[in-house]
């Protein structure tokens, strides 16, 4: 039997928690390894990202995802942004729980939105990330969406040669 504290291994091995790395530990520990930067959101985003629309399958959505090479798209919803989703949320939030594929991909994408404004400072938009455990934000300018900036963009800009700016240059797998 397991307490609270215990994390159990797909081989029913028992674990302490304080042994395991928490996922919002890591969130906060990947952002604090990005030191402070200068320059603007705008200047390191990455410019019209890709979107796909609220009633799209998650099928549909997994190839959009797949042949943009991106890990996460935009879900728009009556022209207007109703949230992200990523490529874990089809798995953790869709698959995992027995969504089919062929189901709406707009349930399983994260509504409570934070975004950042492409004039916002780097730094500002580190502060975000960590305060909001996310690793993405949308980037706004005159009231739409112009760009996404992740953690990714934040570390090839802080550190090129970081372990974490390596692996955020690095050629998708396909």
């Amino acid at each position: 039997m397991t307490n609270n504290d215990d994390i159990v291994s797909p081989d029913n091995r028992t674990e302490p928690v304080s042994d395991v790395l928490r996922p919002e530990a890591v969130a906060e520990t990947v952002s604090d390894l990005i030191p402070p930067q200068r320059g603007a959101v705008r200047d390191i985003m990455t410019p019209a990202p890709v979107g796909v629309y609220y009633t799209q399958t998650i099928g549909e959505t997994a190839r959009v995802m797949r042949d943009a090479q991106v890990g996460a798209v935009l879900v728009i919803n009556d022209g207007a942004l109703a949230g992200v989703v990523t490529d874990r949320d089809l798995v953790i939030r869709g698959l995992a729980d027995g969504i089919a594929p062929d189901s709406p991909v707009g349930p399983l994408c994260s509504g409570d939105l934070i975004g950042v404004a492409a004039e916002a400072s780097l730094e500002q938009a580190q502060q975000l990330m960590r305060e909001h455990a996310v690793r993405r934000l949308p980037v706004i300018a005159d009231g739409q969406v112009v760009g996404i900036v992740s953690i990714g963009d934040l570390a090839i800009m802080a550190e090129s040669n970081s372990p974490l700016a390596a692996v955020s240059r690095a050629e998708a797998n396909t």
